[in-house]
């Protein structure tokens, strides 16, 4: 028999907790941005090598919280794996130009700066490629990530956000 109790429960953020948590991202961006982009990209390689080992695992939690079927949650990890690599390569690939002027002494250029807290939204169908798509990125650019997972599927979210965290963990 069953008591009606749930086993188990996710609880949202509230006001407080999502102003502390965008302090903490700011103070977050403030030293990442300093971390050299080829260094930020061997972090993102490491992330990426994370989910290549638990791709099975996460893969079928994916088609079990979503309801596709396994090989759609197979590639979705593969998503992450996959932008895992090409954000490496950009890590050392963010060039900027350098144009004439007709000012003397004068040189105009283009250069990639870090933005900051970049916030990222992913729908309950695709709840670990759409993050990866644009965390990968922001990350490598030196940018810090705020999550904002579909509260359907918080199963996916809290296992992909465990994977980042230990990479990250162990870094400390």
């Amino acid at each position: 028999p069953t008591t009606g109790k749930p086993i188990a429960a996710v609880k949202l953020d509230d006001e407080r907790s999502y102003e502390r948590v965008i302090t903490t991202s700011v103070d977050a961006f403030k030293k990442w941005r300093d971390v050299p982009a080829p260094q930020r990209g061997q972090i993102v390689r490491a992330i990426g090598e994370e989910f290549r080992t638990h791709k099975d695992a996460l893969g079928e939690l994916v088609s079990l919280e979503v309801g596709k079927i396994r090989q759609e949650g197979l590639g979705e990890v593969q998503e992450t794996i996959d932008i895992a690599d090409f954000a490496v390569g950009l890590s050392r690939q963010m060039y900027g130009l350098t144009m004439p002027s007709e000012r003397p002494k004068h040189r105009m250029f283009e250069q990639w700066m870090p933005l900051g807290p970049v916030g990222v939204i992913s729908a309950f169908n695709f709840p670990n490629a759409v993050w990866a798509w644009n965390a990968m990125l922001a990350v490598v650019c030196g940018n810090a990530v705020v999550w904002k997972p579909s509260p359907k599927t918080p199963l996916t979210a809290l296992a992909v956000q465990a994977l980042a965290n230990r990479v990250m963990e162990e870094l400390d």
